[in-house]
């Protein structure tokens, strides 16, 4: 057999190299794998109370407790020994003074008075609630619980098969905005985050998007007989388009629904 010829100097610097990177990035995957982010959930603190157990909470709570199993929540509960402490009380914090003292307010948590507890674990929307336009949940004015079930059914009210629209969650507050109108926004009945994110956005009113790219989301441009001239609708827009939002300046204002004009203006 032939031998192969010895390796030149330079190769085996180069075959030095190349075998310590190698190394490297082997190393450097092992350590991204084995540090993964994860959010570790702590339950909540109770000065001088402890634990204990679903099946005594549900004692007292057997409305919130019975359809539990249909909630969205249910479905990330741990089971067995691992759910001593996650359950009712991973949100309500540990029950024995609130058992106690027969239910007393101020005995347990009530995440509908404080968000803290439901950013634990929703971080994202603890730092949209940041964003300069927003829902008043952080200031109380306004609960997760209002728009959201933990206890039964989706956690979105309207979502799945309710019967309730996710219009309807939004219209038990925002009344102007329910109609019936005449001319109505057929955008509406997509469901209001079409155009909006409840939980905050940097635009005013939450929208999704500050300008005209909102409605071209929906409204798409085509070119007409003229060149370089846009139409929506049918109907030319180059100039609008440059005056401002299609909601202001005079245009679509109604923008949710008009009684009067089908291109929706007051």
């Amino acid at each position: 057999m032939q031998s192969l010829p010895p390796p030149k100097p330079g190769n085996k610097w180069l075959r030095a190299a190349l075998l310590g990177a190698l190394g490297i990035a082997v190393a450097a995957t092992l350590i991204s794998c084995a540090s993964v982010e994860r959010a570790v959930v702590i339950p909540p603190h109770i000065e001088g109370a402890t634990f204990i157990g679903d099946q005594t909470c549900a004692e007292c709570h057997q409305s919130l407790t019975k359809d539990f199993a249909t909630a969205t929540h249910a479905h990330i509960k741990a089971l067995g020994t691992n759910a001593d402490e996650i359950g009712c009380e991973s949100c309500h914090g540990p029950g024995s003074k609130h058992k106690e003292s027969g239910g007393l307010k101020g005995t347990i948590l009530n995440p509908r008075r404080n968000a803290d507890t439901c950013f634990q674990c929703h971080m994202d929307m603890k730092a949209k609630f940041e964003t300069p336009h927003h829902h008043p949940v952080e200031n109380g004015k306004v609960s997760c619980a209002d728009c959201h079930n933990p206890h039964k059914g989706p956690m979105i009210k309207g979502g799945g098969t309710s019967l309730m629209s996710e219009a309807e969650t939004c219209t038990q507050c925002h009344l102007q905005q329910r109609g019936p109108f005449v001319f109505e926004h057929e955008a509406t009945r997509e469901g209001c985050t079409t155009c909006h994110n409840p939980h905050g956005t940097v635009n005013e009113k939450m929208l999704v998007q500050r300008n005209a790219n909102l409605c071209l989301k929906c409204h798409f441009q085509s070119q007409g007989p003229t060149p370089g001239v846009i139409y929506i609708g049918g109907q030319e827009h180059s100039a609008r388009l440059s005056q401002g939002t299609c909601w202001s300046s005079g245009c679509h204002e109604a923008v949710h629904g008009s009684h009067v004009n089908s291109s929706l203006r007051f």
